[in-house]
């Protein structure tokens, strides 16, 4: 039809403003920030996560993976991994807003079907020195680098499918709950 436009196909920039989309109920002062540095209006922004979520909820759409491929691209890194008696393959893709993350999916071996998808730190990045409360600043750690510096740790249910939350213990004995949106820290509470 005449005069019609068709949007450009969700890259890479889509997807961190998706990401973003999801860390702006808990971080909306550091969502602006990098919305900002990434130079796009919060009308992109909601306009990248309407169209992420049609391609999620599409009838016939294609799997996850597929999704991740199709606006990822080829993953950076891909490997074989067994996680208990499940074997499982762990494909990684940059995220340039963080540069010392990726972005992982996991997914069965065999079907394909994804089993977790979220950020983990880059292999070689150094992550940063958790040893107090102070030092669980937002957007600075994932999940597994708090679990291991303040356990025992325990996973809970998260309030929507991108959000974990992680019963920790703190120096002293002090209990407290992390929450994270697509597996990078949130907030202390």
């Amino acid at each position: 039809m005449a005069g019609m436009t068709t949007a450009s196909p969700l890259g890479p920039l889509d997807f961190q403003l998706v990401l973003l989309r999801r860390m702006a109920d808990f971080q909306p002062e550091l969502v602006e920030e990098a919305r900002r540095e990434l130079d796009v209006s919060t009308a992109r922004m909601r306009e990248a996560n309407r169209r992420w979520q049609a391609l999620v909820h599409a009838p016939r759409g294609r799997g996850a993976l597929g999704r991740y491929r199709s606006v990822l691209g080829p993953p950076e890194h891909r490997e074989r991994r067994r996680i208990g008696d499940l074997e499982c393959e762990a494909l990684r893709w940059p995220v340039p807003l963080w540069p010392s993350l990726r972005f992982e999916v996991l997914a069965d071996a065999r079907s394909a079907a994804v089993w977790n998808e979220w950020l983990v730190r880059a292999p070689g990045a150094p992550a940063p020195a958790l040893r107090t409360a102070a030092d669980l600043t937002p957007w600075s750690c994932v999940v597994d680098e708090v679990a291991r510096a303040f356990g025992p740790a325990a996973p809970l249910e998260g309030s929507a499918p991108t959000r974990w939350r992680l019963a920790l213990t703190l120096p002293g004995g002090e209990r407290a709950v992390a929450e994270f949106t697509w597996g990078l820290l949130q907030r202390l509470a």
